[in-house]
């Protein structure tokens, strides 16, 4: 292990610790030695770390003290930036949170993702079948962001032909505005396509608040009753939540899980013997990608955090991507292994109340896609460095060269 310098001076917000995928010695060691870590400086201010799967679930489950409210600064270690807070019900406590959570929950009860189940397939094999064979072409583009595209683009009614426009406006969401080829350079700028997204989907929200809509999110939110009266900052927080949850956790484990298998043929052997292996391998691709690094909470009160004195309005950040790693929990966590018996337990979908709300459409897309791969004997070929994003929150992909033989 290289020398990290003292603990104490430890950031591992640093979001190029993520683009260069080097965080790993880090959080052994506070895992280790400082489960609950304070760091004094950084961009964002202090903040405490959370890095053990233990501890990350008690700050989880305690959203009485670790509160996700829009006004104590947001989910991201980042400050929400000043007056341009746009709340949606992941920053939000209950009572409010419940009301509008249950609004879109319908979309993925069991009977939904069941009637959704063929035309998942439909185009997986569509996207699939029209892939290039012998020659490079970037994963994330052809595959990863198309197929997220198309069931954005149906979870919202949103036309299909302008499905990329949600691809667009996840990115502006989540994006750091210091990375080298950001698609946004300003928080500014990030608000006003955010504004521009909100004019796209008004006169969808008319039309469907005057009964002329499907079965999607729009619909479902322009007529519940704890929805369909919200302003206009609250509908454009809602659908970049919606849109950036639909979209950031299964692009980029489609993307992380191929690499997996790339960097472990042993594994891919095993799933190609035996393929009643692929639901559980995609809770593993899940784990060991971890789509989303950290989510950062704000203590409502003084507390104490495993023998540490928390203080009313700290920023205290659970690093997902440390407790999936945590080897107390995963045996050989840093081993990617399809038949884990308890992939399951990972904690990318986070927990309680906040648990995200697509949480089995992710893991249906993912299982499809993956039935077909194998089912069609694809070999592919990673055929080049992975380009990851710069950031401390979503741990995704711009590019994958790969290659279909035959």
């Amino acid at each position: 292990m290289d020398d990290l310098g003292p603990i104490e001076a430890f950031n591992v917000s640093d979001p190029e610790l993520y683009r260069a995928d080097n965080w790993r010695d880090y959080f052994w060691q506070l895992r280790e030695r400082a489960p609950v870590h304070y760091c004094a400086d950084s961009v964002y201010g202090p903040y405490w770390s959370v890095c053990t799967y233990d501890l990350i679930m008690q700050v989880e489950l305690d959203h009485g003290t670790y509160s996700n409210l829009a006004k104590c600064g947001g989910i991201q270690l980042q400050d929400i930036a000043e007056n341009m807070n746009r709340p949606s019900f992941v920053s939000m406590d209950p009572p409010e949170h419940t009301g509008r959570r249950r609004a879109v929950a319908p979309m993925t009860n069991r009977t939904s993702l069941a009637g959704m189940t063929d035309l998942i397939r439909e185009r997986t094999v569509a996207v699939l079948d029209a892939l290039p064979r012998n020659q490079v072409f970037n994963w994330v583009d052809l595959v990863s962001t198309e197929l997220t595209g198309m069931m954005l683009a149906t979870m919202f009614g949103y036309p299909q032909d302008r499905r990329l426009d949600l691809i667009h406006w996840s990115d502006v969401a989540t994006a750091n505005i210091h990375a080298e080829n950001a698609v946004v350079k300003s928080e500014a700028a990030r608000y006003r396509e955010l504004e521009s997204m909100a004019d796209a989907f008004a006169p969808l929200w008319r039309e469907r608040a005057e009964g002329k809509g499907g079965f999607d999110l729009i619909t479902m939110l322009a007529n519940s009753e704890a929805t369909k009266d919200m302003d206009r900052e609250e509908f454009i927080g809602t659908l970049f939540l919606l849109i950036v949850g639909g979209n950031d956790t299964t692009r980029n484990s489609m993307t992380g899980g191929l690499l997996a298998l790339h960097d472990n043929p042993e594994q891919l052997a095993k799933v190609r013997e035996d393929p009643g292996l692929i639901a559980n391998m995609v809770q593993e691709m899940i784990r060991y990608q971890t789509p989303v690094i950290h989510m950062r909470r704000t203590a409502l009160r003084d507390a104490e955090l495993n023998g540490q004195a928390i203080a009313k309005g700290d920023k205290v950040a659970m690093w997902y991507i440390s407790g999936n790693f945590d080897d107390s929990v995963f045996e050989s966590p840093d081993d990617f292994i399809i038949d884990r018996d308890n992939a399951r337990r990972h904690l990318s979908f986070g927990a309680g109340i906040h648990r995200c709300v697509g949480d089995r459409l992710a893991e249906l897309q993912l299982r499809i896609l993956w039935e077909e791969i194998f089912a069609r004997e694809m070999r592919i070929e990673v055929m080049g460095p992975a380009e990851r994003l710069y950031s401390n929150f979503i741990r995704g992909f711009s590019s994958l060269p790969v290659r279909i033989a035959g």
